[in-house]
């Protein structure tokens, strides 16, 4: 009798383990979360593909480390030099472009750094630099190539 509970313990444990949803880990950027694309395509994926995907929204940098370290299966950013070295490294396979992002610097509307006539990204960071302006970033890495 001992034997039989121990051999039903077993079957149902694995066929519970069996009938377990599988989940997808995937490391996305804040942005992406925030902007309700996952919301729209993560629920038609899942009932599709029976499994359920577990998302872990942060900066892209933290998303490739992520990725790199084998703690997500799945990554989805957007800083094309950090990605191409990710693929360089090994750590990806089948690497597609889904979206792009665009940044903005805002400051106060009286422009002390005289940003507005800034032709370019760059032009614009040189002129905060020499204007000694203060700049705020979140600091997470996120579009840093």
């Amino acid at each position: 009798m001992p034997r039989l509970r121990v051999v039903l313990l077993c079957i149902l444990s694995l066929t519970g383990s069996a009938l377990a949803q599988p989940h997808l880990r995937l490391a996305t950027t804040t942005s992406t979360e925030n902007s309700g694309l996952l919301d729209a395509i993560l629920p038609p994926f899942e009932q599709r593909f029976k499994v359920k995907v577990d998302v872990i929204a942060v900066g892209s940098g933290k998303a490739m480390k992520l990725g790199e370290n084998g703690d997500v299966d799945v990554v989805l950013s957007h800083a094309p030099a950090l990605e191409d070295a990710f693929m360089d490294a090994g750590f990806g396979v089948n690497r597609r472009a889904v979206m792009y992002n665009d940044f903005v610097i805002v400051g106060p509307r009286a422009d002390p750094a005289k940003l507005a006539g800034s032709k370019s990204a760059v032009d614009a960071f040189k002129q905060l630099a020499s204007a000694q302006a203060p700049f705020i970033s979140r600091g997470d890495e996120s579009g840093n190539p």
